[in-house]
């Protein structure tokens, strides 16, 4: 089996990101820094998160990291992570709390396809995207 999984790359909140990400979905999280590693040799990279992993019971994993000081880090908006599906008080719930501090491109509503669709970049940088098919939530 192969999979597909959103790595998100931050610059210096990765650890926070992730906590946060977990408040939204539930789930484990594990991180190991670039001190555990011995993957770093500048000392400001050291509590850095080298690599963060949330794994949640209904499937979903979500990974994300710190880009070291020596990197280049652009945030982009190149990249959404979209969740959709038809379990309407679920989604309804990452999207409430994906939008504390969050800056909407298109509110939780009624769409013309028939699902209620929205759309914003979270307190991070990181644009989701929520679908819930046949919904009647927000009409």
């Amino acid at each position: 089996m192969s999979l597909l999984n959103p790595y998100l790359s931050f610059r210096d909140n990765a650890r926070e990101a992730m906590e946060f990400y977990r408040s939204v979905f539930g789930g484990e999280l594990t991180v190991s820094t670039f001190g555990e590693a011995h993957a770093s040799e500048d000392p400001a990279d050291e509590n850095k998160i080298m690599h963060g992993q949330l794994t949640t019971s209904n499937g979903f994993t979500l990974m994300g990291a710190d880009t070291p000081s020596s990197m280049e880090h652009t945030p982009g908006s190149a990249i959404s992570v979209s969740l959709s599906g038809d379990e309407e008080d679920e989604l309804t719930g990452y999207w409430n709390k994906l939008a504390v501090d969050a800056q909407f491109t298109m509110g939780l509503d009624k769409a013309p396809w028939g699902d209620t669709f929205g759309m914003l970049t979270d307190k991070f940088g990181v644009q989701w995207m929520v679908n819930i098919a046949g919904s009647t939530a927000g009409s």
